[in-house]
């Protein structure tokens, strides 16, 4: 059997990083529709017109084909976990974003949604026992800063900053849908965002609907469809792969990169002015982040034996016989036996990697 080479934590950080660039970049374009489309309506449209586009997807690239076996299947096992990734990720956050959108600055709300990559961390290492260093924890530390600044930045003479509050909750949100689905990471990505965009987007926009709001013209559902595909469908399959490879903590560090895509184009696109605190707000975040990008991860660590399905090529932890009945040409996706193995080398909590430290 060939074997090919590959490194998992590059490929891992460029799924990172490229649905860090489509979610933030969505932020904005999410500011312009919310100023003509109520904030849960927009909400269904983006995950609806999200949904919809993958399951075309997924169908026309399946169709005829005899093997369709480069991805796994969800496995009845799965859906209790994508059901809480759809409830928080898919309902509870973007409406919260989109309400918070309305009077909230589209690159103040970009920067704000940095608190989302700090909470999943928190949560993957306190809830869910995964591993981080002391360098992940400093750059927690610069991002919450400049979230707290932006905050402090936004505080009304009188009242309270809801809208900051607002998407401080879309992020914490998020932050519990990016830990649930790290559950189910090893199936079919295109399939996850297709089924959280369809499930996520009926609810909304039947809420929506429910409580008296009125569809927008064609062009602006197809603008939403458009917004949604990428910042929310894409996006979401980049980040199920990135999951595999990096974990929860650092696939979520990676992802804290898409607010500085946001605050961008929002400062271009929609003539936001910078003040000081916002300067000095990025530089924390992008410290906090370059901290996050430069770790390091290596040292002797035992697999134990287990017996799982997913996507896989034939590296060093996939060096299996195969079947008669097992689907041909890399990557495929069939179950697989993994025995006991004790190496060191470079590693991220990735679905091999979640032993103990």
């Amino acid at each position: 059997m060939s074997k090919v080479v590959r490194s998992p934590m590059t490929s891992g950080v460029g799924f990172a990083l490229a649905a860090a660039a489509l979610f933030g970049a969505s932020t904005p374009f999410a500011k312009l529709l919310v100023g003509s489309v109520e904030p849960v309506l927009l909400a269904g449209l983006l995950y609806l017109g999200s949904g919809c586009c993958l399951f075309a997807w997924r169908w026309i690239v399946t169709r005829g084909q005899r093997h369709s076996s480069r991805e796994a299947p969800m496995r009845r096992a799965d859906f209790p976990w994508l059901a809480g990734a759809v409830l928080f990720g898919g309902v509870i956050g973007p409406v919260l974003l989109m309400t918070g959108l309305t009077v909230t600055p589209g690159s103040t709300a970009s920067l704000l949604l940095n608190l989302e990559g700090v909470l999943t961390a928190l949560l993957a290492w306190v809830v869910f026992r995964e591993n981080f260093d002391r360098r992940i924890a400093l750059g927690m530390v610069a991002i919450t800063a400049g979230g707290v600044l932006l905050s402090w930045e936004g505080l009304p003479e009188s009242g309270l900053p809801w809208g900051v509050f607002a998407i401080a909750g879309a992020c914490l949100a998020w932050a519990i849908d990016n830990n649930l689905t790290r559950k189910v990471s090893a199936g079919d990505p295109v399939q996850i965002a297709a089924i959280k965009g369809l499930v996520a987007g009926t609810v909304n926009l039947g809420i929506a609907l429910a409580r008296g709001s009125e569809m927008p013209g064609v062009w602006t559902v197809l603008a939403c469809g458009v917004v949604g595909l990428a910042g929310y469908g894409v996006s979401l399959t980049f980040f199920v792969l990135a999951l595999r490879s990096l974990g929860t903590a650092r696939t979520g560090a990676y992802f804290s990169v898409a607010p500085f895509v946001g605050a961008v184009i929002s400062l271009v696109l929609l003539g936001d002015s910078p003040t000081v605190a916002f300067f000095l707000a990025a530089g924390l975040m992008g410290v906090g982040v370059w901290l996050h990008l430069t770790e390091r991860h290596d040292h002797d660590h035992v697999h134990e034996a287990m017996t799982h399905t997913h996507s896989h090529v034939h590296d060093e932890h996939h060096q299996h016989e195969h079947g008669p009945d097992d689907p041909p040409g890399v990557p495929h996706s069939h179950t697989h036996y993994h025995p006991t193995m004790r190496h060191s080398h470079p590693h991220y909590p990735d679905i091999h990697h979640r032993h103990e430290h």
